[in-house]
């Protein structure tokens, strides 16, 4: 009888152990993402041969997305910090953005920050700037995550509007 009533546990054991209910994600998720990327004139495509050919600088990205229960991004921003080096003094950047295209392929913007002409001058030929909170659409947002070095960030200036220092996403974090 104490055999029989050990057998009757384990089998309540073994039953209670496959059942079908598993716990799920009940809710969006907020997930922050960092990238970088080193910035070079010599980047960009054609590379830049002009007076600004000597500038540097970087860009760090914060990405903060919220995913659903599936994992799937459902909005996101980022947050932008620029350092700029080694231009010319009064260096204009009238733009700046996250493009689609590998290292040599130019590609069209996918993220801007909404500089406009006069909000960035380089006036000692340095300088840093940054743009928080920039809405980034949620399928974009998901390939950046996924396939950051598929992605470029650039800035342009008045000599080079088609940009002038450029560099690949790297993620970070």
């Amino acid at each position: 009888m104490k055999h029989l009533s050990i057998v009757a546990v384990g089998l309540s054991l073994l039953v209670a152990g496959c059942s079908d209910k598993t716990t799920a994600p009940t809710g969006p998720t907020t997930t922050t993402n960092t990238f970088t990327a080193a910035l070079s004139p010599a980047n960009e495509v054609p590379a830049i041969a002009n007076a600004e050919s000597s500038g540097t600088g970087s860009v760090t990205i914060t990405m903060v997305s919220t995913k659903d229960a599936s994992g799937n991004v459902t909005g996101a921003t980022a947050s932008f910090a620029v350092t700029l080096s080694n231009f010319p003094a009064n260096t204009p950047i009238n733009l700046a953005h996250i493009h689609p295209g590998v290292a040599g392929v130019n590609g069209s913007p996918l993220v801007n920050l909404g500089l406009v002409a006069g909000d960035v001058v380089l006036a000692s030929g340095s300088g840093t700037f940054t743009r928080p909170n920039i809405n980034v659409q949620p399928a974009d947002a998901q390939l950046i995550i996924n396939t950051p070095a598929s992605y470029y960030f650039n800035v342009h200036s008045a000599l080079n509007p088609g940009g002038v220092a450029r560099g690949q996403l790297v993620k970070t974090q």
